[in-house]
Parts: structure tokens; sequence; C-alpha cells
């Protein structure tokens, strides 16, 4: 696949997923509701590696690195994620992730020495400034207390701890660790780390059999987090994790799109302008730098 298709793929189907996600939360909690998710998508990856018959033994220091990009990525993250989406209006935790590309760009320079390109940052610093503009009205109806401070906390918790996350993915990467047995092992180890949260916490393994519990956990394990993973990771092993991370600029504008079929979301003039400043960023992160001259 293409970059471009790469991009589209990540944005398209994490774009869905924060419907989904709503089907999820109620009855069942945040943390067990996570666990059960990367429960089924391991299980389908290590099946789907035997079936293929790609290897799946590594030495301790590879397994080292895909405990921790699992731990990173697909558990502490993801219910920090959870809890956010419970006290806080979407915007605020869209705008978090839509910083993305400028953390994983500051990363990239601390824990790697990758020169900070500008024309990245500047993407950057527009996809955030049109997030912003995006949900301004939703920051009108923030109530001061300490559910919006907590909840701010884990969103800014969950976008940090993510963005770590994409560093170890690229250190993996560096060290030649094959992208599909990664993930299977990953979201093993990232399975045992949320059976250890939801034992720490005390939270009941409850389990909701209706239809639409199942199907989005269906639709979470198999499109959000293996294909949207799988498209991710093979994306930022091309274009590097601060322009990877651009993703989280553009998935929150598909998900008021799909909100405006299903949801009745009706865009205004600002919403239109932050879009505009959004993909104006998008241009920027995603075009080929100009050729030097020989």
């Amino acid at each position: 696949m293409s970059v471009l298709q790469l991009f589209a793929a990540c944005v398209a189907i994490w774009g869905s997923t924060w419907i989904a996600i709503t089907f999820q939360l109620g009855s069942v909690a945040p943390e067990v509701s996570v666990l059960y998710r990367f429960v089924l998508a391991a299980a389908l990856l290590f099946a789907w590696c035997r079936a293929k018959g790609l290897p799946l033994a590594f030495t301790a220091s590879q397994h080292a690195g895909m405990a921790l990009q699992g731990v990173l990525m697909f558990s502490v993250s993801y219910v920090f994620t959870y809890y956010a989406e419970q006290t806080l209006v979407s915007g605020v935790v869209a705008v978090g992730y839509s910083a993305s590309p400028l953390i994983n760009l500051l990363l990239m320079r601390v824990l790697f020495g990758k020169p900070m390109s500008r024309r990245v940052a500047l993407g950057g610093a527009l996809g955030l400034a049109g997030i912003v503009l995006v949900f301004w009205p939703e920051f009108a109806r923030l109530e001061a207390g300490a559910g919006t401070r907590a909840g701010i906390f884990y969103a800014t918790a969950a976008v940090v701890i993510s963005s770590f996350g994409s560093m170890a993915a690229h250190r993996n990467q560096r060290e030649a660790i094959p992208i599909w047995q990664t993930m299977a092992w990953g979201m093993l180890y990232g399975s045992v780390a949320n059976l250890a949260i939801v034992l720490a916490l005390g939270r009941p393994f409850a389990f909701e059999a209706s239809a639409s519990y199942v199907i989005s956990l269906v639709y979470l394990a198999v499109f959000g987090s293996i294909l949207a993973f799988g498209s991710y990771l093979h994306l930022l092993g091309r274009v590097g994790a601060a322009r990877a991370g651009y993703t989280g600029v553009i998935i929150p504008i598909v998900a008021l799109g799909v909100s405006s079929l299903f949801e009745g979301y009706r865009w205004s003039l600002l919403a239109l302008a932050g879009v505009a400043v959004s993909v104006a960023g998008n241009v920027l992160i995603l075009r080929r730098p100009p050729a030097k001259a020989a």
C-alpha cells in the first residue's frame, strides 16, 4: 500500500471507532472492555501468524522491546482514553491527540537524535490550531471541577503514553522485528498489563451479551486494533513517527463526519474553517519535500 493509502486506512478506521467505543461504555468497566478487545485481537493475530507460517520465536531482548510497545500502545494509553471520554467532552480529547505530531517530533529529537523538520512542525501546529477551532464550542461547555481536572489529566497522559508507544514501535522497527509478530506479542503483553490493572482495581469481569456490545467489540478488535494498527505501524516505518502522528489530527474530523450521518451533528462555519486549517497542515505533513539540486 502507498503512504496515502496507509494514512487513509488509519484515518477511516479510527475515525469510526469513536462511535464504536460509546457502545463499550456502560455496564462493563473500561479496563475490562480494553482487556477483552486486545485479548481477542492478540488471539486472532497469533492464529493468522501460525496460518501464514510466520516465525514467532524471538530473543529476550526483542521480547522486552515488544512488551514495552504493548504496554504503552495497547494498554495504559487506551485505559486512560476510555477514562477521559467518560468525564470530558470529545473535543478536549481530540485536541489532545491532535498534538501527537509535535510530541512525536520532540521525542524523536530527544530519544533518537532525529533533526526537527520545520515543515512538519508547522504542519503539526496548523493541525492543532484547526482542531481547536473545530471543537471550540465544546470548550464553552466545560465546567470547572474535580471531574474535569481528572479528565484533562487522563487525556494528557493517554496522548503522551501513546507517543512513547510510537517511539517503542520505531525502536522495534530499527531492530528489524517484523510488524505483525510485534503486534501479536505486543497485544498479548498489553493484555497481561490490562489484566493486572483490572485485578489491582478489583473490577468485576462483567460481559454484556447485547448485540451492540458484541458487534462493537469485534469491530474494535479486528478493524480498530489489527487493521488500523497494522496500517499505522507500516506508515510509521515509511514516514516516521511525527508525520504518522498526524493521523491524530484528521481522525476527529472524520469522526465528526460520521457523527453528522448518524448522530445529527451540524457543521458550523468555525468548524469548517478549522477543517480547512487542518487540511493545510495535512498537505505540509504528507507532501514530499522538494528535491535538492545536485
